[in-house]
């Protein structure tokens, strides 16, 4: 199967949600020069994440995928890197005492600047323009200059993502993660009562730190306390520039998306004969497949073993977005149908997508209630059908943003005009993000109880 592929083979498939360039030739010299680029990313840092995936497949680790919405030109900043750097890394160590296993941290960033949208067009005032797809394809500037498909976009989305891997690179191995320093790590945003519970943890990790210095361990000597693995992730929507940055791996022959360590397909493009699904099938990174309401068991079957045909761990992730009143009539037959076939996939809730809503003031948020109703249910479909719930995708933040309603900020629908920044979809604030966190940690500390209980019996 694997020797029908290549990297412009998708082009001889339906393809869903990619922009019409006007002029062929510009798009065609833009991405000649991509071509032409060094990787983003590497292969072996590639392979080290399905390994790290593998491991939760098998229930030994937990996925943490979170970030940007859609990544902006305009609010390309080394603070709004950082700040989303350092939430994850803090909700990672609340997960990390609640499951007591190793929690793989992936990034929605450096990257994810491609959004499909419900339509392809939007009208203003009788004025009727290409819908915003996200800064690489066009300008969310409601003007037809903005909202036409310029190439040259693609050239800038490559060169803030080589910046922003360049500083996520320093942050998670020149220190910054350092867990000596996770005092440091404020929480300015956070209300006070996950702050405290943070503080708590924090000096549980001074303690056994200190334990473990005494004994001679110490981050001169082990890795880990110094450093820590961070991976980036988008959605593979715009093929062309995929395509591009796609390369045989010198030391395996494979084939590479260096364009991300991980991509994953939307609910609205992974027809099992469509472009998306035929260029995945062929590059060697983990893939994540979106699936939603309208998901047939029997095709995500069909697809799992197209994209993955020798069942490997590690290689596929179903990120599961069906919103909170949907996901106990939809997920329990998909979950069935995939574990009694026997395949090997981690199976990660995106309680996002599924769950926004417009409020009475006019804006699209998200319900913090909704969010954490899905998740809930999420777990405990898996726990009553003896899988393993191995992952959370959101779409979430380190600024102070008002964007989501509730939480223990109780940001309500006249807040939300406050700090409403998002280009695309509204994100978690770091507060909310917390908070979720110390929700899934609960979760996974009670399945680790009730395993450990069963193997006991």
């Amino acid at each position: 199967m694997k020797e029908q592929w290549s990297p412009n083979s998708w082009r001889l498939k339906p393809a869903k949600h990619l922009p019409i360039y006007k002029d062929e030739d510009v798009l065609n010299n833009a991405l000649d020069k991509i071509k032409k680029f060094p990787p983003l990313v590497f292969a072996g840092e590639a392979r080290s994440l399905k390994s790290r995936l593998s491991d939760v497949s098998k229930g030994k680790a937990f996925l943490l995928q979170g970030g940007d919405c859609a990544e902006s030109f305009a609010d390309f900043h080394p603070d709004n890197i950082k700040n989303t750097f350092k939430v994850i890394l803090q909700m990672a160590v609340v997960l990390t005492f609640g499951a007591s296993c190793p929690i793989v941290k992936v990034g929605r960033i450096a990257g994810q600047f491609a959004k499909p949208r419900s339509s392809d067009k939007e009208t203003i005032n009788g004025v009727e323009l290409e819908s915003y797809k996200g800064d690489i394809i066009n300008g969310i500037n409601f003007t037809k200059v903005d909202r036409s498909p310029d190439p040259a976009r693609l050239i800038q989305a490559y060169n803030q993502s080589a910046s922003t891997l360049n500083l996520l690179r320093a942050f998670s191995q020149g220190g910054y993660a350092n867990l000596n320093k996770i005092h440091q790590w404020n929480l300015n945003f956070v209300e006070e009562e996950k702050a405290n519970k943070f503080s708590e943890i924090a000096d549980r990790i001074d303690e056994c730190l200190a334990f473990m210095k005494a004994c001679g361990i110490n981050d001169n000597n082990v890795r880990q306390i110094n450093e820590t693995e961070f991976f980036t992730s988008h959605e593979a929507l715009l093929l062309e520039y995929e395509e591009a940055l796609t390369r045989i791996d010198s030391t395996s022959g494979k084939w590479y998306d260096v364009s991300a360590h991980m991509l994953w397909v939307g609910d609205r493009t992974r027809q099992l004969d469509g472009a998306h699904i035929e260029f995945v099938r062929g590059i060697e990174n983990p893939i994540g497949i979106k699936i939603g309401p309208t998901t047939d068991e029997n095709e995500l079957l069909k697809i799992i073993d197209y994209v993955n045909p020798d069942n490997e761990g590690g290689k596929i992730t179903l990120i599961c977005r069906m919103g909170a009143d949907k996901i106990d009539n939809h997920l329990p037959k998909i979950v069935k149908k995939i574990k009694s076939e026997g395949r090997a996939v981690i199976w990660a809730c995106d309680p996002m997508h599924g769950n926004t809503i417009k409020s009475n003031t006019g804006y699209k948020t998200r319900p913090v209630s909704n969010i954490f109703s899905e998740i809930q249910k999420f777990f405990a479909i898996h726990r009553s059908l003896g899988s393993y719930p191995g992952g959370i995708h959101l779409e979430m933040t380190g600024s102070d943003v008002t964007e989501c309603m509730g939480g223990l900020q109780q940001i309500t629908d006249e807040d939300l005009k406050n700090r409403y920044h998002t280009f695309c979809d509204p994100r978690l604030n770091a507060s909310q993000s917390i908070e979720i966190a110390f929700l899934i940690s609960e979760y996974l500390k009670d399945d680790k109880f009730l395993s450990l209980k069963s193997s006991q019996i």
